[in-house]
C-alpha cells in the first residue's frame, strides 16, 4: 500500500476562505482557490483530499476557475490504461484574483447606489 501526504487547509486558510465567501465566492470555489494559492501545481485528486471537496465539486469548481481565466491545465499521462491525470496551477496570482474581486464589487456597489439615486427621482415625481 502506498502511503501519500497532501497538504490540507489549516485555520488560517480556513479564515482566508470564509472571507472570500463574505465578498462573494461560493465556498468551493474559494477553499480550491485558497488550496492552489498555497501550492504551486496539484492534481484534482489532492485538492479533493487537500480542500475537503468530492470529486464532481472540483470538476465544477475548476470548470469555473477556468472560464474565469484564473487557472492553468495539463494532462499528465499514466502509465498503462485510464485517463490522463489532470494538473491545475492558478494562472493568476492571488493578489490580482482579490483585486479582480474588489473591482467587482465596486461596480455591484455603484449599480446600487444608482438604483437608489433612481428610486429617489422617482418618489419625488409621485409627489
Amino acid at each position: 500500500m502506498k502511503k501519500l501526504t497532501v497538504p490540507v487547509l489549516d485555520e488560517k486558510d480556513k479564515e482566508f476562505v470564509e472571507t472570500l465567501v463574505n465578498v462573494g465566492l461560493k465556498r468551493n470555489v474559494a477553499k480550491t482557490l485558497v488550496y492552489l494559492a498555497n501550492v504551486d501545481e496539484t492534481i484534482s485528486r489532492d485538492i479533493e483530499l487537500g480542500a475537503d471537496l468530492r470529486q464532481p465539486e472540483v470538476s465544477i469548481v475548476m470548470r469555473e476557475l477556468r472560464d474565469q481565466g484564473w487557472i492553468d491545465e495539463r494532462e499528465i499521462k499514466k502509465e498503462g490504461k485510464g485517463r490522463p491525470l489532470k494538473c491545475y496551477k492558478l494562472s493568476t496570482s492571488i493578489t490580482d484574483i482579490i483585486s479582480t474581486l474588489e473591482e467587482r464589487k465596486r461596480v455591484e456597489a455603484q449599480l446600487h447606489l444608482e438604483n437608489i439615486q433612481k428610486l429617489r427621482s422617482l418618489t419625488d415625481k409621485l409627489k
